[in-house]
């Protein structure tokens, strides 16, 4: 069910401010600001200790590790940078 809801000006405008991308909604700002607010589920906290604990315990994955695992070629921002500026030159 969708519903109306009464704003003032000066809201709306500070609702806008907000907006991280033109099609944003100000349900979906307002959703975002009510995530803020609320705490960790059970589930996440749970999660975080058992994730403290791999850690603690030395049961990790290093960057290089991943990268070999899925394939991945790293590409730094700068190696990006000038591809597109050769991309614009030619």
């Amino acid at each position: 069910m969708v519903t109306t809801i009464q704003v003032s000006e000066e809201l709306k405008k500070e609702l806008h401010k907000r907006k991280m991308f033109a099609k944003e909604t100000y349900e979906d700002i307002i959703w975002g600001l009510l995530e803020d607010t609320m705490g960790l589920s059970k589930e996440t906290l749970k999660d975080i200790k058992k994730a403290e604990s791999e850690i603690a315990k030395g049961q990790t994955t290093s960057l290089e590790q991943v990268k070999k695992e899925f394939k991945i070629k790293w590409i730094s921002r700068l190696s990006l940078q000038s591809k597109q500026k050769k991309i614009l030159v030619n």
